[in-house]
């Protein structure tokens, strides 16, 4: 993935300014590997069969890795002058099958003051989609941003 560098303060930044980034195919090694590292081997990930008796009759990804995977979309773009503070309001939607692709849609909801002198919090919407554009997941992400004048 080509990654981008910027300096983007928090002055620059615009309440409905838009980005989509690029999609990427949940795989069945993705649930594997996400399984093995996160210790979540609950049968709605990982029993094939299990899964045919249930509502949506196949398995589906953790919630947990379709937000880590959806964050990582994000990082095309690094801004220099800003790290996470964190995040809110974090809903999975509707389930993530394997082969599923995603795309995350990135919307500037709102920004403010922080009290750390010469810094602001930009709020993010996170909306990410499938292949068929309905809403699997959304959050809020938190920016602590560098004012320029600081």
């Amino acid at each position: 993935m080509d990654v981008m560098f910027v300096k983007k303060y928090y002055e620059e930044f615009e309440p409905d300014e838009k980005r989509k980034t690029k999609g990427r195919t949940i795989t069945e090694t993705d649930i594997v590997l996400h399984a093995g590292q996160s210790g979540d081997f609950f049968p709605h990930h990982m029993d094939e069969e299990w899964c045919k008796t249930q509502p949506f009759k196949q398995r589906i990804a953790h919630g947990t890795l379709i937000f880590t995977v959806a964050i990582g979309l994000t990082a095309e773009l690094v801004n220099e002058v800003s790290m996470t503070y964190g995040y809110d309001r974090l809903r999975f939607i509707a389930p993530v099958f394997i082969g599923d692709t995603i795309h995350v849609n990135v919307t500037i909801k709102e920004k403010r003051d922080h009290k750390k002198p010469g810094m602001g919090l930009v709020t993010e919407l996170v909306e990410v989609l499938n292949q068929h554009g309905r809403l699997v997941m959304l959050c809020e992400h938190l920016l602590l941003v560098h004012k320029k004048d600081s």
